[in-house]
């Protein structure tokens, strides 16, 4: 009975070796697709597609994905069965895609449109470039989205094609669970394009559009038009002159604080990089001096720049600046007013300002001294200014221009056309009779009548 039990458990272990043998023998060398069953209930693995989609160079696509919030379904998709997945190129989803339907996609609002067509893009079903349908027949697949198909075909030429993109990186992943395909241009679905149509053509026939009250100007009894929306980095609404700070000859307005709703540029930067700009060129010590040390003005013109506003700088070279006399700097605020009369509240460079003066002869340019204006006029082909003794010519051109803020070296110091003819004007004191007093005057009279004038005269 023992040795019948023994020798009958020897033959089983025999088989049992012979059948391990065969069934190795008979398994794959390379590993096959993963099956839906052993994958199911298993957490994504690091060598799944999704994984490779997210660290390939489909950075674009991946960026959606993971906007739309389609990581946890995919990664159910997966689990279930191998994908396919058609990624359209970087190109074709930064410029080649609509702007304003890349803003309806990226709206919170429209998110299911988004999940739409990513899903659109993705087929539950493995298909390497080898098993591409040849005919038209067997192309039609079904997407992850719900009554949406993709028709893949072969071209003459032997390019692939999935509806109407062509196929440029045929298997360019290829995992265990899913391969991707580089496709180029985006599948766009009906669905969503229905959808964009139907929200473009709401938002432009809308008859009610939520807005205030509307305003009536008193004097003109007509409805107040809504100021237009100022975008970033665009030029002030208000003027320059309300933005400066107090001077002696301006009205009191208050300077922007470094806090403001604008400050799109960095103002104060710009003012120390053209100050040192000036330091280097050489010959332009003496403005620097004065924007600097003796005056304020190079911070007021940094809160300036920030608001958005730009300057041209009409700088007096060290040659100019030394003929200034001590009567001319020592008034109260004399250095702010020589300063502001050469700055103008414009961008002009040296070309800009020769074509506009060989254009129409004589052009004005507003100055930060009000209501003083600085002429300009062609001379001997180049850019003169004022007029008479008191003119400057274009000296040293463009010695600083990034587009805020302009300098343009001068030979002279400009004075407004007012104070020049004042100081010209010289005052004549009349000279005074003495007058005689009003009793010397009676006395005159009476000896006039009896005869005695000699006294009198």
């Amino acid at each position: 009975m023992g040795s019948h039990i023994h020798g009958s458990s020897i033959s089983f272990f025999i088989v049992f070796t012979l059948f391990l043998s065969l069934s190795s023998a008979a398994l794959p060398r390379h590993p096959k697709p993963i099956s839906p069953k052993s994958n199911s209930s298993a957490q994504i693995h690091s060598n799944s597609v999704l994984v490779a989609l997210l660290d390939s160079h489909y950075t674009e696509l991946a960026e959606l994905v993971e906007k739309a919030l389609l990581l946890q379904t995919l990664e159910q998709a997966v689990g279930q069965h191998n994908i396919t997945i058609f990624a359209p190129r970087n190109e074709a989803l930064e410029r080649q895609l609509d702007p304003e339907f890349k803003r309806f996609l990226l709206e919170p609002g429209n998110l299911k449109s988004l999940q739409t067509l990513l899903m659109f893009h993705i087929i539950p079903k493995r298909i390497a470039s080898d098993q591409w349908p040849k005919d038209s027949g067997s192309g039609r697949h079904r997407t992850l989205c719900k009554n949406e198909h993709l028709h893949l075909s072969s071209k003459e030429s032997g390019n692939k094609a999935v509806d109407s993109a062509e196929v440029v990186r045929p298997d360019d992943v290829i995992r265990p669970d899913g391969l991707i395909h580089g496709i180029e241009r985006v599948l766009i679905p009906r669905s969503v394009q229905e959808d964009f149509n139907r929200r473009r053509s709401l938002r432009s026939i809308s008859a009610v559009i939520p807005e205030g009250a509307p305003e009536v100007d008193p004097r003109t009894h007509r409805l107040k038009k809504p100021a237009p929306a100022v975008p970033a980095g665009a030029p002030p609404v208000l003027p320059i002159y309300d933005a400066l700070a107090p001077g002696p000859s301006l009205a009191p307005a208050p300077a922007p604080g470094p806090g403001g709703p604008r400050h799109h540029f960095d103002g104060e930067s710009q003012v120390k990089d053209f100050i040192h700009t000036l330091l280097h060129y050489g010959g332009y010590n003496e403005m620097a001096d004065i924007l600097v040390n003796l005056t304020s003005l190079a911070t007021e013109m940094g809160r300036l720049v920030s608001e958005g506003y730009v300057l041209t700088v009409l700088a007096p070279n060290d040659e100019a600046m030394a003929k200034l006399t001590t009567d001319q700097l020592s008034e109260p605020g004399a250095p702010e007013q020589i300063v502001y009369y050469h700055i103008i509240p414009e961008y002009q460079t040296e070309e800009s300002m020769y074509n506009s003066v060989r254009r129409f002869g004589k052009v004005q340019y507003d100055t930060l001294r009000l209501p003083h204006r600085v002429v300009a006029q062609e001379a001997d082909g180049s850019v003169k200014f004022g007029s008479g003794d008191s003119s400057a010519y274009l000296f040293d051109t463009d010695i600083y221009t990034d587009g805020r803020i302009s300098v343009q070296g001068i030979d002279e110091v400009l004075f407004p056309v007012e104070e020049l003819e004042k100081k010209a004007t010289p005052v004549v004191k009349a000279a005074l009779k003495p007058r005689r007093g009003k009793l010397m005057e009676i006395a005159c009279s009476m000896l006039g009548t009896l005869g005695q004038l000699s006294s009198c005269q």
